[in-house]
C-alpha cells in the first residue's frame, strides 16, 4: 500500500526564514543622529578630515579651478 500524507502538503520553513512580525521603522534622521558622531570621531581620530581635504584640493586641480 502507498504511504498517504495528512496535513498540508507544503515543506515546513526553518525559523529562521518564517516572517517575523513587522517591526517598527526608525526614521532616516535617527539613523543620521546615531551614526554622525560615530563618524566625525573616527574621521577625527584616523586623519579623515585631513584626506578629504587632499582629495577635494586634487580634484579642484584636476577641474582647473
Amino acid at each position: 500500500m502507498a504511504a498517504q500524507h495528512t496535513g498540508s502538503t507544503s515543506r515546513r520553513r526553518p525559523a529562521f526564514t518564517q516572517p517575523q512580525a513587522a517591526e517598527p521603522t526608525r526614521h532616516p534622521a535617527v539613523a543620521v543622529a546615531m551614526a554622525l558622531p560615530c563618524a566625525v570621531l573616527l574621521a577625527v581620530l584616523f586623519g579623515g578630515w585631513e584626506q578629504m581635504a587632499n582629495q577635494a584640493q586634487a580634484v579642484a586641480d584636476l577641474i582647473g579651478h
